[in-house]
């Protein structure tokens, strides 16, 4: 095994060619507002994407978007890891409790959410495309 092989302190994994990112969720989404991989991330990183974006939500009881997203022009799956979580949903609220639980919705649904519990949530957005960030 050479140098170029080893893991680096910042939990990436470097590749002569850059093609290969190792990490870990919790900490890596701490840096980006949770977002692991999108169109966000630098050219040229493995996790730079503009098919998809994958988040690593870590919510505090009683956490909540701060507004609605309307006219979304993405497709979304959000899957709950722990804890209790509720997606809002025009003319429906989804609850997902039990480690597993998802939901998908596609173009055109607006969304919101909130933590009922500590909750962790994978959510995965389709194409990747800029805004959406609550200022």
């Amino acid at each position: 095994m050479n140098d170029e092989n080893l893991p680096a302190t910042d939990g990436s994994v470097p590749v002569a060619d850059g093609s290969v990112y190792v990490g870990k969720a919790g900490k890596d989404a701490a840096l980006d507002r949770g977002w692991l991989l999108g169109h966000f991330k630098p050219e040229g990183d493995p996790r730079h994407s503009e098919a998809v974006e994958i988040k690593w939500g870590v919510h505090p009881p009683g956490d909540t978007r701060a507004e609605w997203v309307r006219g979304e022009v993405r497709e979304a799956l959000l899957v709950l890891i722990s804890g209790r979580f509720r997606v809002e949903l025009p003319g429906r609220s989804v609850l997902l409790e039990e480690q597993g639980d998802y939901v998908v919705w596609g173009r055109g649904v607006d969304h919101s959410w909130l933590a009922e519990e500590e909750s962790v949530v994978l959510t995965v957005r389709w194409p990747s495309v800029p805004g959406y960030r609550v200022g």
